[in-house]
């Protein structure tokens, strides 16, 4: 059977909630793979919910961040947090974090049709600067091939997944 289109959705607290499981999936699956997303191993299942489910369900429920989802057969296979919590003076601006697409469905077109959502919302939200940092040359091809820009890398900014070294991370920016 042919897989349906992948589908690009917004969810609310609730709906985090609901899908607590296939997100905490989608975290742990992107941490054993090796994406540099803030953990390191040993990671587990439980870690993966208690991110969701105490970091960024407030921050969803606050509107402060909007999680988009890439679903496939009903299934989550990617996301995308775009932050809006910004100081008083940078309203025009928002951060995109944490870009996950679960490695079975990696090279399908949904990083970036997750970062296209995203930078539609943040228009919606009338943000005109984007930001983020990548340590994965792979995504970083993808933010230039979408349009933005490297500022610099900083050395040493993180550890790896496997927490054995530190690695650098790229500083990128979008004008919308």
């Amino acid at each position: 059977m042919p897989q349906k289109p992948h589908k690009i959705d917004q969810l609310s607290a609730e709906q985090l909630d609901e899908n607590l499981d296939q997100l905490a999936i989608l975290l742990h699956a992107n941490v054993l793979a090796g994406a540099s997303v803030s953990f390191v191993m040993p990671f587990d299942l439980p870690q993966s919910s208690r991110f969701w489910q105490h970091k960024i369900r407030p921050l969803v429920a606050a509107g402060d961040t909007l999680l988009l989802v890439a679903t496939l057969n009903g299934r989550i296979v990617g996301s995308v947090q775009l932050e809006c919590d910004m100081p008083p003076n940078q309203p025009h601006r928002a951060a995109i974090a944490k870009l996950l697409v679960h490695p079975d469905y990696r090279r399908k077109g949904i990083a970036r049709a997750l970062m296209v959502a995203a930078e539609q919302a943040a228009k919606q939200k009338n943000r005109n600067l984007l930001t983020l940092d990548t340590a994965s040359d792979e995504a970083m091809a993808l933010y230039k091939q979408l349009g933005y820009v490297q500022v610099g890398i900083i050395p040493g900014y993180a550890l790896t997944a496997q927490a054995t070294q530190l690695e650098a991370t790229t500083i990128m920016y979008k004008t919308l």
